[in-house]
């Protein structure tokens, strides 16, 4: 047996960022091994200059996500006129400034946003090597007591319950999933693509890990979508 680190995603909005084109942000339905080590390295207290130490926690974590609430998908349209002195908030207790001459900001900032509204995801993971620092035991402890605010994809985006579920012993990363009981319905998972296949399977290619050195997503990766039958029936 492993020791798996179990999370709740679940707010009024979630953000789980997808392969983004110009001023449109896309979402994905699961979240991506980028998206989860910027939350856990949020809540540790990383920095996006900390490149190794986001890269290595990025290349430890073994996951599967399970939706038991699909939500409803919305597009937010956003402008603002923004000015070459105004500043914006950050969660380091500091304001930033922009960059560009003030012929940049003549015109307004025009851009949409995915979100997904009443959505709640399971993910169930563990870090290979266990025993390398940080441990499930302290991302577990800085979840509840994070060193900067906490945000599931975007900054607006922010939890409804508790984020850490607590850490388990289990067989496989579906069996870590079990021990948070579904919702009664039928949920999707997504599984890593080394797990044993099971009729129904989709193996897809999935581009979600940052190449944190260079500030962008590259490569693909295998992974599995399964449905899962309502609690209580048997597959």
């Amino acid at each position: 047996m492993a020791s798996y680190l179990r999370l709740l995603l679940e707010g009024p909005l979630l953000a789980f960022g997808g392969e983004m084109v110009d001023a449109r942000g896309v979402i994905a339905d699961f979240p991506a091994a980028s998206m989860l080590t910027g939350l856990l390295g949020n809540a540790l207290g990383l920095r996006r200059t900390d490149r190794a130490a986001l890269a290595r926690l990025q290349a430890r974590l073994h996951y599967a996500a399970r939706i038991d609430r699909e939500g409803t998908r919305l597009t937010d349209f956003q402008t603002a006129q923004l000015g070459k002195d105004d500043r914006g908030w950050t969660t380091r207790g500091a304001p930033e400034g922009r960059d560009g001459g003030a012929a940049t900001y003549n015109s307004p900032h025009i851009r949409q946003r995915d979100h997904d509204a009443d959505k709640r995801v399971v993910v169930a993971l563990r870090l290979d090597p266990a025993e390398e620092a940080p441990s499930l035991a302290m991302l577990a402890a800085s979840l509840d007591e994070p060193a900067r605010p906490l945000f599931l994809g975007r900054k607006p985006c922010l939890p409804s319950a508790r984020i850490c579920a607590g850490i388990v012993e289990a067989d496989g990363l579906l069996e870590a999933l079990a021990t948070l009981p579904p919702e009664g319905v039928s949920s999707r998972v997504l599984l890593p693509g080394g797990e044993p296949p099971a009729p129904g399977d989709e193996t897809i290619p999935w581009s979600d890990q940052r190449d944190w050195h260079s500030g962008v997503h590259g490569g693909t990766r295998t992974v599995r979508l399964r449905r899962l039958p309502p609690a209580g029936v048997a597959p």
